[in-house]
């Protein structure tokens, strides 16, 4: 793949953090591990003493944030378009659409009581398609539960999706989740897990381990703005610091953390701003902006995996969406901003424009997968909703490679008791033994 301008001039920048910012953090790493404490304080405070009393003010300039595309899709600087060809735009657009089309149908689907839950990507799929064509197919991905495109970048089907949400005896994790909690070994996707910000320290244990076998894969993990404010992100951006961890820290700011807004979250300079403090390089971008994430994502990759260390990749985005099927976001804005948003500043137009521009793309095409994705996600839909339940019996299973005494008892229990009162249970909905 040619290299392009940007990213020549990311690499010397990059080469210069190494070699002048980050050259005495990494000594002061080696002396601290040899136990000499005097030295990483002479290292620390060599050349800096001063006899008045400083305040270190907040920097009033906030980071600058990478933009590739304008608003209206065209390209600002020649030298930053990616160049991989026509295929590749078109087909991030293509899953943009369809992604789209998966998400208004699942969440309607809900509302009608037919899934239990669920909540979309509206106004953030230039993330999602941005980062996951930057990534080797090998590296491994830790998401958090707004990261679908992702998934549906690598391959994971319709059908998939699908089984997962309706938690049919197709679900690999045999309805044990809840919607939209998807993973898939095959395609390094970590299953996703509820609680915010668990998946910040497991993915730099990942990442390090990939280091100590000399792998030459990398790990990406995303989280929002509100994740941020968890300790994990702490101990996350700091052990990968300190052990020089090969993975990226994929941040949405998407302005939500359901219904708090960034503003009430903190009062620094976002997400980015905090690398510095932890030693980390960090860049951020236009997340609306795929072409920026696509960049973003593919540099970040190349440092972590040369230098064997983290960078902080800040996308900022806008939640189109509710949080959530569990959330009503006019309680806490205005139509009028998901209005703006929806009109001005959307990364599924955005990039349709582009492509309109290049004659990569026609009205006719549109209409045509805009048909053909509905009847896919239609297809698909009625499968899985047709598909039994897993056999009861699974709520025992996977916990343990061999289902010990305790849990034996426990089925067994309940096997007489379904027995005894089978009247009482859709039975006829589960698969049998």
């Amino acid at each position: 793949m040619k290299v392009n301008y940007f990213l020549n001039t990311a690499r010397l920048s990059l080469a210069y953090l190494e070699k002048n910012g980050c050259h005495s953090l990494r000594r002061s790493f080696s002396v601290l591990s040899s136990g000499n404490a005097a030295e990483v304080f002479e290292e620390k405070t060599s050349g800096r003493w001063i006899d008045k009393l400083e305040f270190v003010e907040p920097s009033e300039a906030p980071i600058p944030t990478y933009r590739v595309m304008d608003l209206s899709g065209r390209i600002i600087d020649k030298s930053q378009e990616p160049q991989f060809g026509p295929k590749i735009p078109v087909e991030m657009y293509r899953c943009m659409a369809l992604l789209n089309t998966m998400d208004r149908i699942l969440y309607e689907s809900q509302g009608q009581g037919r899934i239990s839950f669920y909540l979309t990507s509206l106004g953030e799929e230039a993330t999602h398609m941005g980062s996951a064509a930057a990534l080797n197919s090998d590296d491994l991905v830790y998401a958090q539960y707004r990261e679908s495109g992702v998934l549906l970048w690598r391959g994971y089907s319709l059908d998939d999706f699908m089984s997962q949400c309706y938690g049919n005896c197709d679900d690999r994790g045999c309805g044990k989740q809840m919607p939209i909690h998807y993973g898939s070994r095959r395609l390094n996707f970590v299953t996703l897990s509820s609680p915010l910000a668990t998946q910040l320290p497991q993915a730099v244990g990942s990442a390090y381990s990939f280091k100590l076998t000399n792998q030459p894969r990398c790990v990406i993990v995303y989280f929002g703005e509100g994740a941020a404010s968890e300790g994990d992100a702490h101990a996350a951006f700091n052990f990968a610091a300190t052990l020089e961890c090969p993975v990226i820290f994929f941040c949405r700011n998407n302005g939500f953390a359901i219904s708090t807004p960034s503003d009430e979250q903190y009062k620094g300079d976002g997400i980015a701003a905090r690398a510095a403090g932890y030693g980390i390089v960090a860049l951020r971008v236009d997340g609306n902006d795929v072409f920026a994430v696509y960049n973003a994502t593919q540099i970040a990759r190349e440092y972590a995996l040369k230098y064997n260390k983290p960078v902080i990749l800040e996308a900022m985005t806008y939640r189109v969406s509710h949080h959530s099927t569990s959330d009503d976001s006019t309680a806490y804005r205005s139509a009028e901003d998901l209005k703006h948003w929806q009109e001005h500043n959307n990364p599924v137009k955005r990039l349709k424009n582009y492509l309109l521009a290049r004659n990569l793309w026609s009205e006719q095409q549109e209409t045509e997968w805009a048909t053909s994705a509905r009847k896919q996600v239609l297809e698909a839909f009625a499968r899985a909703e047709s598909k039994l339940k897993p056999q009861w019996q699974e709520m025992f299973t996977d916990v343990y490679r061999d289902i010990p005494n305790h849990l034996m008892k426990q089925m067994k229990y309940m096997e007489e008791h379904v027995e005894e009162y089978k009247q009482h249970y859709p039975l006829d909905s589960f698969k049998k033994n």
